[in-house]
């Protein structure tokens, strides 16, 4: 883009792919309603029925039979990698300021969220970075945000669960075949 300011360039490429996500949003929708599986959209997607589903499904919620909230959780991705920034750094109650209350008990203090950072590594070696663009789905109540992560020993996905009002509910690294 000459001659266009770095930082309007980003904007531009912002709303770009938002708009992108919207059509393709509004494609997969008029394909379900004119009779394509999920398959077939996850075909044409490069990605399984089933994760199809989990991105563009409107699920409906057995214990209401209403619809489940399809809207991802706003800020979601930005929270996400705030998280895995404030885990690589060691700030490691700015990483549990925003747990649930299972999360919490599963983590109930620094160490420990130190302890389960030092058994990832210990599996995959050194973090390096954060690399590609993380991905937000929903999942049933929850908006999970995957973030493809760079080790010593290679790539790995942390995913982050958020619930309805924003706390973390879910905290990983699983291998990338797990995150399709």
């Amino acid at each position: 883009m000459d001659g266009v300011p770095p930082l309007d360039a980003v904007r531009q490429a912002l709303t770009d792919l938002r708009e992108a996500e919207s059509r393709l949003r509004t494609s997969v929708e008029a394909a379900r309603e004119s009779g394509h599986t999920w398959a077939e959209i996850g075909d044409v997607l490069g990605t399984t029925r089933q994760a199809a589903f989990q991105r563009f499904g409107r699920p409906i919620d057995p214990r209401t039979g209403t619809p489940m909230n399809a809207a991802l959780l706003p800020g979601a991705t930005e929270a996400a990698v705030a998280l895995f920034v404030n885990l690589a750094e060691g700030n490691w109650d700015v990483v549990r300021r925003d747990f649930d209350a299972r999360v919490a008990e599963a983590l109930p203090d620094a160490a420990a969220v130190a302890g389960a950072w030092a058994a990832i590594a210990g599996s995959f070696g050194r973090y390096e970075e954060h690399m590609g663009t993380p991905r937000a789905h929903q999942l049933g109540d929850y908006t999970v945000v995957d973030i493809p992560l760079r080790f010593e020993v290679g790539e790995q996905v942390g995913r982050v669960s958020f619930s309805a009002d924003g706390k973390v509910a879910g905290l990983f690294v699983i291998p990338p075949e797990k995150a399709s």
